[in-house]
């Protein structure tokens, strides 16, 4: 059974950093596909990034060039840079892992989720 926990998120001012963490525990994390999910109040969970075992990524449209990821497989940790937050960047932020290598830009290839962690951005 693996087990995320998200930390880093907070409020921020539009145009600031935050850098979200995702520890994994319970499983071979090199061999898990990680990414990112976020829900805003009153909209549909929408995917934000993914990075795979072999550590290919991609981005959505409304973050690419503004959010990276990356993984520590020493640590059993996948980050999410962000930088130069937006109002609309406001959601609750999800970790999820699949075990392989998979697309993984739809919340229904994963089989594990983290609680969640709060990013408010203030404009």
């Amino acid at each position: 059974q693996v087990q995320l926990v998200e930390s880093g998120g907070g409020l921020v001012q539009a145009g600031g950093s935050l850098r979200l963490s995702c520890a994994a525990s319970g499983g071979t994390f090199s061999s898990y596909t990680m990414a990112w999910f976020r829900q805003a109040p009153g909209k549909e969970r929408e995917f934000v990034t993914v990075i795979r075992p072999s550590r290919t990524t991609r981005y959505a449209d409304s973050v690419k060039g503004r959010f990276t990821i990356f993984r520590d497989n020493v640590k059993n940790t996948v980050y999410l840079q962000m930088n130069n937050l937006k109002p609309e960047d406001t959601a609750v932020y999800y970790c999820a892992s699949k075990y392989g290598e998979v697309v993984g830009t739809e919340g229904r290839q994963y089989d594990y989720w983290g609680q969640g962690t709060q990013v408010t951005v203030s404009s």
